[in-house]
C-alpha cells in the first residue's frame, strides 16, 4: 500500500489526503499547529472564536468544488448560504449590495452603475465559460503530455468564445470613465484575484467577480470547521493526522523525496510527499536538495501580499439592528487599495454563542498589506517602531469600519491585532505571505510541479490560487496526479478520482 505524506493541514492538503485515502493509499498528515485549516482556520481566544484569515467560503453550489468533494467523500459540510454575500461601501457614501440572487444583483448593479451594464453582460459570459471549464478535468498550466491530452478533451465548441480574451485584462474590457466604478471592481478583484482591474486576467477576473452568485456560505463554528470536517473524515477512514508536528526537513535520495523529519525528531518515510506550503517554504525544507528551478523561482518571484487583521470582540447592544454580517469598505478611490484604504469586515452570526459569549459578536477586519516593511521592522530589533506601526493600522481599520458599523469603537471589548509577522509565526508561511499569487496571466500560472517527481505543491500557490474553493480544486488535481503516476495529471470531472 503506497504511503502518501501531506505536510500541512490546510484545506488543499486535507483534500488531497482524503482523496488519496479513499483511493487506497496509507495517508499521514503532519500539521505544525494545534488545529487544522492554516489561513482558513479558526482560533479560540478569551471566549471568542475568530477566523484567522479567510472568513467567507464559496464553491458549495451544485457543481462547485466543495459540493463535488462532498459527493466524492459522502460528507456533509457545516454551512449555511449567505445572501447578501457582502455590502460594498463606496467613498461617496453609497452602499452596493452583493446579492447572491442573480436577479437582485442585476437590479442592484443597474441602479448603482447604469452605464456599466455592457461590461456586466460580458463579465457574465466570460464567467460562465470559466466556470464551465473548471467543472471538467482542466490541468492548467499543462506540464506534461497527459496534461495536454486532458486539456484537449476538456475543450468544447463554446470554449472558443474565450479566445479573444486570453490576453486581455478586466481593465481593458471595463468602462474607464467612472473612477468609483473602477474602485468597486478593484476592491472585489483584490480580495479574489490578489490584484486590481488593470492587471487581473479577464477570464479569471470575470469568474472572481461572479463568486457571490456561486454560493457564498457562512460556516457554522467558523471557517476552521471545514478543515475539522476533513480531519474527522480522514481519521474515521483510517488516515492519520498529527498536530504539533512541524516538518523541518525533506530528505531527497537519488532524485526522489523519501522522508520528512519533524522538529521533534520524528522521521516519516513516504512514497509520495505533498507539501501544502509556499514555494519559499518548500525551498527551505529541501535545503541543498532543492532543484535549481525552485531555487531560481524563490529568488526571483516578488513576495505576495500579506494581511493586517484586527480581531474584535464587540458588545452586540451597540451594533446597528439588521446589520449584514460581511462588509467591504473603500476609504478613498484616488489612493491604492490595501494598507487600510480598503477593509473587509466579517461578523459572527447574531446569537451564535459558539463564536462569542452571549450578548457579544466576534468580528474580523482585514486589509492587504506589503509584508516587507513589517518584517524589516521586526528584524531590525525595533519593537517600539513595530508597535507604533501596528497601532496606526489598528486605528485605520477602525476608522474605515465606521461607514459599515457606525459607532464601532464603543462596541469594542476585545482587540487583538495580527500582522504579517503574526501570520508567519502561526501559519509558518515565510514573511507572512498569504493569498497566493496575483492572477494576472493564465500563461504565468503556477502548477504543482516541484522538479522532484514524487513531490508536489498544493494550496494557494498553485492555480487556481486562493480561496477554499480554489485550493480544493488544486487538491483534486494533485490527488489525481499521484494516483495516475503523472506529476500533474488531472481527472475529477465526473466526481471520482481514478487510479
Amino acid at each position: 500500500m503506497p504511503h502518501s505524506l501531506i505536510i500541512g493541514g490546510g484545506i488543499g492538503g486535507l483534500t488531497t489526503a482524503a482523496l488519496l485515502l479513499q483511493a487506497g493509499h496509507r495517508v499521514t498528515v503532519l500539521e505544525a499547529h494545534v488545529y487544522p485549516g492554516g489561513c482558513a482556520g479558526t482560533f479560540f481566544h478569551k471566549g471568542f472564536r475568530f477566523d484567522a484569515g479567510t472568513t467567507l467560503a464559496g464553491g458549495f453550489a451544485p457543481g462547485g468544488p466543495h459540493a463535488r468533494l462532498a459527493e466524492m467523500l459522502d460528507l456533509t459540510w457545516p454551512v449555511d448560504p449567505v445572501d447578501p454575500a457582502w455590502v460594498v461601501h463606496l467613498p461617496d457614501g453609497r452602499a452596493v449590495t452583493q446579492w447572491a440572487d442573480p436577479a437582485r444583483w442585476r437590479a442592484e448593479r443597474r441602479a448603482a452603475f447604469p452605464q456599466a451594464e455592457p461590461f456586466w453582460q460580458t463579465q457574465e459570459k466570460l464567467a460562465a465559460l470559466a466556470w464551465d471549464v473548471s467543472s471538467r478535468p482542466f490541468p492548467w498550466p499543462p506540464q506534461s503530455t497527459a496534461d495536454v491530452l486532458a486539456l484537449a478533451r476538456a475543450l468544447r465548441p463554446q470554449t472558443t468564445r474565450a479566445l479573444p480574451y486570453l490576453f486581455r485584462t478586466i481593465g481593458q474590457i471595463a468602462p474607464a470613465d467612472d473612477p468609483l466604478f473602477r474602485a468597486f471592481l478593484d476592491a472585489q478583484l483584490l480580495i479574489s484575484a490578489q490584484t486590481t482591474s488593470q492587471d487581473a486576467h479577464a477570464l479569471y477576473g470575470s469568474a472572481a467577480l461572479d463568486l457571490p452568485r456561486r454560493g457564498v456560505n457562512h460556516v457554522r463554528g467558523g471557517m476552521g470547521a471545514l478543515a475539522k470536517t476533513l480531519v474527522a473524515w480522514i481519521r474515521q477512514h483510517g488516515g492519520a493526522v498529527h498536530f504539533r508536528q512541524q516538518v523541518a526537513r525533506i530528505t531527497v535520495e537519488k532524485g526522489r523525496a523519501t522522508a520528512v523529519t519533524t522538529r521533534k525528531g520524528h522521521c516519516f518515510a513516504a512514497d509520495h510527499i505533498i507539501a501544502n506550503v509556499t514555494p519559499w517554504a518548500l525551498n527551505d525544507l529541501l535545503g541543498q536538495a532543492a532543484p535549481r528551478s525552485l531555487q531560481a523561482e524563490t529568488q526571483h518571484r516578488p513576495p505576495t501580499w500579506g494581511a493586517f487583521t484586527l480581531y474584535l470582540g464587540l458588545e452586540e447592544r451597540y451594533l446597528p439592528a439588521d446589520l449584514a454580517t460581511h462588509h467591504q469598505v473603500i476609504v478613498g478611490h484616488t489612493r491604492p487599495l490595501g494598507e487600510g484604504n480598503s477593509v473587509f469586515i466579517s461578523l459572527s452570526e447574531p446569537g451564535d454563542t459558539g463564536r462569542a459569549p452571549e450578548g457579544m459578536r466576534a468580528a474580523t477586519l482585514s486589509t492587504h498589506t506589503a509584508v516587507t516593511p513589517w518584517q524589516q521592522l521586526r528584524q531590525a530589533g525595533s519593537p517600539a517602531a513595530y508597535c507604533e506601526r501596528r497601532e496606526v493600522y489598528m486605528n485605520r481599520l477602525l476608522a474605515a469600519a465606521e461607514p459599515a458599523i457606525p459607532g464601532i469603537r464603543r462596541a469594542v471589548r476585545l482587540s487583538l491585532p495580527g500582522t504579517p509577522v503574526t501570520f508567519a509565526y502561526y501559519t509558518r508561511r515565510p514573511s507572512g505571505m498569504v493569498g497566493g499569487f496575483p492572477q494576472t496571466s493564465l500563461f504565468q500560472a503556477r502548477g504543482p510541479a516541484t522538479g522532484i517527481p514524487n513531490l508536489w505543491l498544493v494550496g494557494d500557490s498553485i492555480f487556481p490560487g486562493q480561496s477554499t474553493a480554489g485550493v480544493t480544486l488544486g487538491g483534486m488535481r494533485v490527488a489525481t496526479a499521484v494516483l495516475s503516476g503523472h506529476q500533474v495529471a488531472h481527472h475529477v470531472g465526473d466526481g471520482r478520482v481514478h487510479r
